[in-house]
Order: structure tokens, then sequence, then C-alpha cells
């Protein structure tokens, strides 16, 4: 099976000179995908460290890159009308040329919601809060002029198995989980499960997985066994050691030679 190959560049940590840098180097090394993500805050190192809104980091991306497709690992539903993310999302998407995923996700982090003002409900309703921001966010692309400049997927983020994953079999076409791989070849029965209820074939969705620090035994074999279809490298700045990229971007070379 063919795998594509995927980077977080995460936007803390970083001078906007280092980060834009190595948006180049992936995507002239033959990145499949980059990726931010959306928080106001750093979620690892210190709290208190350096990081760029995701959509205007987005649109920046789009015009510094040229073949990878680009996108948010995940924006959260929760931080921006539904039909205005549809109309930025439809916006980068022609920056780039095309080559906007739109990743979504119900959102985690406290301190985003409470310190930019925002209302965090409990779990099970953000959850459906996303659904039905998604289903919104279709209903406005299809009406804007202009439409999108490509296909836009929408990507869904998350493990829960009884509500994340349903709304992603339902309405998405690409997840995006994490874990070991006997974890995500569990989650990934769990979301064809969900699949075939929701009347729908499974291959139709794309299976991505972030694959973070340390992989402990894991290979990217291991990944790719467990039904991994795009891998998604996590790299944090200040230093994003792109060399581990170009050694996943390798394996996946070799794969398609073979």
């Amino acid at each position: 099976m063919s795998v594509q190959v995927g980077v977080q560049i995460r936007p803390n940590h970083v001078t906007w000179r280092e980060m834009t840098a190595a948006w180049r180097h992936a995507d002239e090394a033959g990145a499949d995908s980059i990726w931010t993500f959306d928080h106001f805050f750093p979620i690892d190192g210190d709290p208190h460290g350096t990081t760029f809104e995701c959509w205007t980091t987005l649109a920046a991306m789009a015009a510094v890159t040229s073949r990878a497709r680009i996108g948010p690992l995940v924006t959260c539903t929760g931080f921006r009308n539904p039909d205005l993310l549809a109309d930025m999302a439809r916006t980068a998407d022609h920056a780039s040329g095309g080559r906007l995923t739109l990743g979504v996700g119900s959102g985690w982090l406290v301190r985003d919601y409470e310190s930019y003002g925002f209302a965090m409900s409990g779990d099970a309703e953000r959850i459906r809060q996303m659904e039905a921001a998604i289903v919104r966010i279709r209903r406005r692309l299809a009406d804007l002029r202009p439409g999108p400049a490509g296909r836009l997927p929408i990507l869904v983020g998350g493990l829960g198995e009884r509500m994340t994953l349903d709304v992603c079999a339902r309405l998405a076409d690409a997840w995006n989980g994490w874990g070991t791989p006997a974890e995500i070849a569990r989650l990934n029965r769990v979301l064809d499960g969900h699949c075939d209820r929701a009347g729908r074939d499974p291959a139709e969705l794309e299976r991505t997985v972030a694959v973070f620090e340390p992989a402990g035994d894991a290979t990217y074999d291991d990944f790719a066994a467990a039904g991994a279809e795009h891998l998604i490298l996590v790299r944090s700045g200040p230093d994003y050691r792109i060399d581990e990229l170009d050694s996943l971007l390798a394996w996946r070379d070799a794969r398609r030679d073979s």
C-alpha cells in the first residue's frame, strides 16, 4: 500500500523566519502535506513561550509552499463561526492553488477557551457542536462564489470511539488519530464499524496518523500495517529536526519503489 508522508510544523517556540524555512524545506523535500495547529498558546515546552495564530499562518504557508497539501491539524470549531470558517478555508484554498485540507476538532485546551473568552462546554456537547459546524461548513462552501479551488476535503481529528469517530464516518473525508500501532489498528476497526452503520464504504475515508516522540519500538511499517495511509510527523520549535522528515520520506519512497 502506498503511504503518504506529512509533517506538522508547530508554530510555537520559534521565530517566523525559522518556521517558514521549515515549511520550505518540507515542501522542497517532497512532503505530501504540511500542517500547523490551532492553539493560542504553546502546547509543549514553556507554556509562556511564543506561538502564532493558525489561519493567518496558513495563509502565509500557502504563499511559501507550492506542492504539498496544507492545513490545520486541527482547527477548533468552537473558536469560529462555522460559516466564517468555511469562507476562511475557501480563501486559503485559493491562495494555495487548491491544496487545503480543512482539519477540524472539538477542542480540548481549557486555557485556549478561557483566555480568549470562548464558552467551553462538556466533551459531548463540543462534539455535537463540531458535527453541526461541519454541516454548516459544507452548506456554506456550496454557496460561496467562487467556490473552493480544489476538493477541499474535511478531516476530523480525535480518538473518541462513540461520538467523534461516528461523526467522522458520517461527515468527513479523512480521520486523524494517534497512538501505538495496536491502538491505531483498533481505532480503525471501530471507525470501519461506524462507516458500515452509516452505509458508507470505509475505503472512502483516508486514515492519517500523527507520529509523536518517543515512538518506542514501533516502526513506520508497523503503522502502515495498522492501516495508516498518511503518516504525519509532529515537530515543535525551536529545533524542528527536519532530518527525521527526510528519513520518513526515504522510507516512503522505498516502499513506492518496491
